[in-house]
């Protein structure tokens, strides 16, 4: 069993930065891939960024890349993701995720999910 708590959300205005943490505890990080999804009002949710166990392999959806930088520090049992320019269209609750499957970075069932934390970006 793992239990996922997710921080570091809040209020920004475009074109600003966050970073969100996903702290694990009850086991080690370095046992499972990990994705960060998110999810707006009247939305279905929506795949963010994932990462491989040892952080070597990074996937990113198209809405996101080159703005958000997904990373791991398994000592820690941290996982991070980094928002810079930050737009509207962000604004969501953001959800991190631990996989112990092993299929492509983009195509992972998932086992366990945090409660969120939401951003907000004001324009």
């Amino acid at each position: 069993q793992v239990q996922l708590v997710e921080s570091g959300g809040g209020l920004v205005q475009a074109g600003g930065s966050l970073r969100l943490s996903c702290a694990a505890s009850g086991r080690t990080l370095s046992s499972y891939a990990m994705g960060w999804f998110r999810q707006a009002p009247g939305k279905e949710r929506e795949f963010v960024a994932a990462i491989s166990r040892g952080g070597g392999n990074i996937y990113y959806a198209d809405a996101v890349k080159g703005r958000f930088t997904i990373s791991r520090d398994n000592a820690r049992n941290t996982v991070y993701l980094q928002m810079n320019s930050l737009k509207p269209e962000d604004t969501a609750v953001y959800y991190c995720a631990a996989s112990s499957g092993t299929n492509h970075l983009r195509n992972l069932e998932y086992d366990y999910e945090g409660q969120g934390t939401q951003v907000t970006v004001s324009s």
